[in-house]
């Protein structure tokens, strides 16, 4: 920019982040506008960029989030100051515990005021209110260190292992004016931002003797494994070895839930009998029970694929590890093993096999019956008949039993098209997932919700509505948390604490904005509004009723949420 006058040309800090960005491949933020980032979302879109505003920067985290997983480049959102940037950090913490890349760029206060706590407007030292929750932290305070600035947070976001980088912007920082010539000497254009790292071949050979001992391996396959997009070398692996896999949530699909050597209908017995299990890309946190009995073998011997050394030995002894890129890792074991090198056990195999087909035989028998009114299972049998005929559509999913069933119910048969609550396995990601994912892919997304969840970040259907996406939002309402039947056990007449209302009609909220509403009361009319849906490819909502007694205290993980003796029960 120029003032029409001999002096030469000028530029501010608004431009350069955006040139920041564009300069490094970023093209779209998600975000929230207002004091004082108004005209950085202004000039973004006008830029080139696309602008996706939400009503909720939590929401607007999530996108940004998963369009980082989705894509491996970091995922940009854009918040306002203070409890803007306090909402957007609920997103950024939850990026970083799941490994996904996302850079939370907020306005911020002048430094001089709210470091001596004058009482500024939205005061709140957020750089240092969001270290403890990201992986890294910096504030930029000269409009010349914008370039590197963006750059520290773009590699810190993706290299090694992935997560949310917080990118602190005070107000005159946007607002100064330096020389355009300065500006554009002070942008960095990232190379190499994740770098392999090649395991030690130690470590490899290590790996395949402790495979190669075992009559009863398992492979485990995690989020890890699904973002590092190295899909051909983890299946040869898998088929040449013939060792059984079990993919968690996000990793279903990498090879298809109904591969022969799929053993997730027999997770259970699988984990309790392994006596080596092969970890790639996933964790022994709570949700693989810590790697402890009884859910494990004590004598099971661990070999693990992780590109942080420290996730090592964390809960059980690793008698294998090989850190490195899982892409490089897998590479690696191909190149290294020999054939029939493997063998798991036949005894083994078998096994997997009655229990897969004994637990199949049970989970055909839930999905056919027609209960009235409908289950979870009805329910999502209907629906999983549908997504079988649309193979491009994304699944995001939340909720309790909402979740904990449709992952066994609906099978993926491609990867990375599953998205639900991952590590952490919190409510509200929903909309803002669905939001990213659409955008990210122009593909049509089916966002499974429990009504529950769906409250946390319900009203993004206006945001789907604005932008025109592609998103169908499937309620399944029981009419509360976990289930609609509980009672008061006081003597108010107030709601249980789990009773939502049970007669809500979601689809009007969504008619409101110009979506197109559907109620569904049985499993045909479900299947019917949702193919209808889809073959639209515009914004609607199906309010699925659900029977209020369906469903079980906090899912699947009901152990987690400890009960009082002494309070009065049902």
């Amino acid at each position: 920019m120029a003032d029409g006058t001999n002096a030469p040309p000028m530029t501010d800090g608004f431009h350069l982040v955006v040139d920041a960005l564009q300069l490094n491949g970023l093209d779209t933020i998600y975000g929230v506008a207002g004091i004082p980032i108004t005209d950085l979302a202004r000039l973004a879109q006008a830029s080139g960029l696309r602008y996706i505003g939400f009503r909720h920067e939590s929401s607007a985290g999530n996108a940004a989030a998963i369009a980082g997983y989705l894509t491996r480049k970091p995922g940009v959102c854009l918040t306002v100051s203070a409890p803007g940037f306090l909402n957007g950090m609920v997103a950024l913490a939850n990026a970083t515990t799941n490994g996904f890349p996302m850079i939370q760029i907020s306005g911020s206060s002048d430094r001089a005021i709210v470091d001596l706590q004058q009482g500024d407007y939205e005061e709140l030292d957020q750089l240092n209110a969001a270290k403890p929750y990201a992986k890294a932290a910096y504030r930029i305070n000269r409009p010349e260190d914008i370039g590197i600035g963006v750059a520290r947070a773009i590699r810190t976001a993706v290299s090694g292992r992935p997560g949310g980088v917080y990118l602190d912007l005070p107000a005159e920082v946007l607002g100064a004016v330096v020389s355009a010539e300065v500006g554009a000497r002070s942008l960095v254009r990232v190379v190499d931002a994740a770098p392999r790292q090649l395991p030690a071949p130690e470590t490899i050979t290590r790996a395949l003797e402790v495979l190669e001992k075992a009559e009863r391996p398992l492979i485990i396959l995690g989020k890890g494994a699904a973002y590092a997009q190295a899909d051909d070398d983890i299946r040869a692996f898998v088929e040449r070895t013939g060792i059984p896999f079990l993919p968690m949530s996000m990793a279903k699909g990498l090879l298809p839930d109904d591969h022969p050597q799929c053993v997730a209908a027999a997770r259970s017995y699988a984990l309790a009998q392994a006596d080596a299990v092969m970890l790639v890309g996933a964790r022994l946190n709570w949700l693989l029970g810590h790697g402890k009995s009884p859910q494990w073998s004590p004598t099971a011997q661990f070999v693990q694929l992780d590109i942080q050394p420290t996730e090592m030995d964390s809960n059980r002894a690793i008698a294998a590890p090989v850190v490195g890129d899982i892409a490089s890792s897998m590479a690696a074991l191909l190149a290294t093993l020999g054939k029939g090198r493997i063998r798991p056990g036949s005894a083994w195999l078998g096994e997997l096999e009655k229990r897969k087909a004994v637990n199949a035989q049970r989970m055909a028998a839930r999905l056919t019956a027609n209960p009235v009114p409908m289950d979870f299972h009805s329910a999502l049998a209907a629906i999983k008949d549908v997504l079988c005929k649309n193979p491009e559509t994304y699944l995001v999913n939340e909720g309790a039993n909402t979740l904990d069933i449709a992952r066994n119910v609906i099978g993926m048969r491609a990867p990375r098209k599953r998205l639900d609550c991952g590590t952490w396995g919190v409510m509200g990601v929903g909309m803002g997932y669905a939001i990213g994912a659409a955008v990210t892919s122009g593909q049509p997304v089916v966002a499974i919700e429990g009504d529950s969840a769906f409250g946390f970040s319900g009203m993004e259907i206006e945001t789907i509505c604005r932008y025109q996406l592609p998103v169908v939002t499937v309620i399944f309402n029981n009419g509360g948390i976990y289930r609609g039947d509980d009672a008061n056990r006081g003597a108010d007449a107030d709601p249980a604490p789990t009773v939502l209302m049970k007669e809500a009609r979601y689809e009007k909220l969504i008619e409101a904005f110009g979506g197109k509403g559907y109620y569904a009361a049985d499993p045909q009319s479900l299947s019917r509004a949702l193919v209808e849906a889809l073959a639209s490819r515009r914004p609607a909502l199906i309010n699925c009723a659900i029977d209020p007694a369906a469903g079980t205290e906090s899912g699947h993980i009901g152990n987690l949420n400890p009960q009082s003796a002494l309070a009065p029960r049902k």
